[in-house]
């Protein structure tokens, strides 16, 4: 099947350079017949064509008791061909015209006689001359072609000339076979190199493409051909390692929202066998599903959330808010939170007066988001601080830092994805995996970014930076 194919491709480069090679005759020929060829009524000519015309009209003519006569056949065709003629006699007199243009003289000198024979097109004619000899007189005749024909004399030696005419027939016939051989050659050289570029093609969608070497004419092509590769390569691998992590997420989240409801399955059904009289006991089961029931509906808001984010479809109310202000209240609902009791926040802040306009709701979300993740994935006393900045004149720095665990690079590189959940926890995180995602969709959509750094054993640190309200 291969060979096959390099057959084709052989033969097409053939008939693509015999197709050129035709193209290019044709061209030359088409010049040849614009600039060689005339057109006469009989259709086309060589140029040469009136030179000819004068030397055989002398078969028209012959002589009388010394005058001489011009056949009506001749005349015709002069008629006919829209020509002119004008006889002299030796003396340049003169004797006989037909159809002469009324500018041109009744006698010329020798000398003029002579230059007509180089003479270019002139008063809307190119003449040629020619002289007939009969019963011992001599006349010369000039016939008028109204063609623009240029005259041009070559002189060579004919000695040589005719010595090295089999020795340039010679030449043209081994140039021609080395041309031919070249053509050949070319071709499978040609097709080669293609052959080689499209299976490389083929290869690469195979997923079986093996860099080739970026040297000679076709440099460029395989560089592109392994630049592609490697850039393909890498997609795979991104969507190989995205796939995986998106199943993990479903699977984690699915047994997440399957937590949640085995208890409420369980109390519910107690409670609808109305067996339970102990009012305490009935209201500790409702408190235990309607906190199960909390939780489900969590996991199914933020899953909606960032899909709501991505897609544009989240209203976005943003209004002018003091930050500093907004952050105070922030860190102390997460103080008062019962589950972060053990833990440490802090808020430090050199300005009061700081403002941007941001959704409250949403960026209350964003900020409270990586502060429980910090909470989180962290052990119990662990310390985190918010620090606002408006050293800028255009932006707000917001940073938020704790004394945790850390992460290291490939935790790292994961942190903002839709499907990661991080795992340096030895306990098993109720969230849905989304709250870092959901926090910088939102901090995007404020015209916002966020950097993270963090090294293992020395915490981890969110800045945030967003566009600073200017009065």
């Amino acid at each position: 099947m291969k060979t096959r194919n390099k057959n084709v491709l052989l033969l097409r480069i053939v008939a693509f350079i015999s197709s050129i090679v035709l193209l290019l005759a044709a061209i030359v020929m088409g010049m040849v017949y614009y600039i060689f060829y005339i057109p006469e009524p009989e259709g086309l000519s060589l140029a040469s064509w009136p030179s000819t015309f004068t030397k055989s009209f002398s078969t028209w003519l012959y002589s009388e008791n010394g005058d001489i006569c011009v056949e009506e056949m001749g005349l015709e065709r002069l008629d006919d061909y829209g020509l002119w003629v004008q006889i002299v006699d030796e003396s340049g007199r003169e004797v006989f015209s037909h159809n002469k243009p009324k500018d041109y003289p009744d006698s010329y000198l020798a000398s003029e006689l002579i230059s007509f024979g180089t003479d270019n097109y002139d008063e809307n004619y190119t003449v040629f001359v020619n002289s007939f000899e009969d019963e011992g007189n001599t006349w010369n005749y000039i016939v008028g072609f109204p063609y623009a024909i240029g005259k041009y004399m070559l002189y060579y030696n004919g000695e040589n000339v005719g010595r090295l005419s089999p020795m340039v027939r010679a030449a043209i016939f081994i140039a021609f076979t080395a041309l031919l051989l070249f053509v050949i050659a070319y071709c499978f050289w040609l097709s080669h190199k293609l052959s080689k570029i499209s299976g490389g093609i083929k290869n690469i969608s195979r997923r079986t493409y093996e860099p080739i070497k970026e040297n000679g004419t076709f440099s460029e092509v395989y560089r592109a051909l392994n630049k592609m590769d490697d850039e393909i390569k890498h997609a795979d691998k991104i969507e190989d390692e995205t796939e995986q992590t998106r199943r993990e997420w479903i699977a984690n989240i699915t047994h997440d929202m399957k937590t949640p409801l085995s208890p409420i399955k369980g109390y519910a059904e107690l409670l609808a066998d109305g067996k339970l009289a102990d009012i305490d006991e009935i209201q500790e089961f409702g408190t235990i599903i309607l906190k199960n029931v909390n939780h489900t509906e969590k996991l199914i808001n933020d899953l909606k959330l960032t899909y709501q984010l991505e897609s544009g479809a989240f209203p976005y109310h943003p209004q002018e808010v003091s930050i500093v202000h907004s952050l105070r209240e922030w860190v102390i609902d997460e103080i008062n939170d019962p589950q972060f009791a053990g833990n440490d926040i802090e808020l430090d802040c050199s300005n009061s007066e700081i403002s941007a306009q941001i959704d409250e709701d949403l960026f209350r979300r964003a900020v409270q988001n990586i502060i429980i993740n910090a909470f989180v994935h962290n052990p119990p006393k662990t310390k985190v601080t918010v620090y606002v900045s408006d050293e800028s004149d255009k932006r707000i720095t917001i940073s938020i830092r704790d004394n945790g665990n850390g992460m290291d690079e490939e935790e790292l590189s994961k942190l903002f994805s839709r499907y990661y959940r991080g795992t340096s926890t030895e306990q098993k995180a109720e969230g849905s995996g989304l709250g870092l995602a959901i926090a910088k969709q939102i901090i995007i959509l404020h015209g916002g970014d966020i950097a993270v750094t963090s090294k293992p054993g020395t915490g981890t640190e969110f800045v945030i930076s967003i566009p600073r309200l200017i009065n």
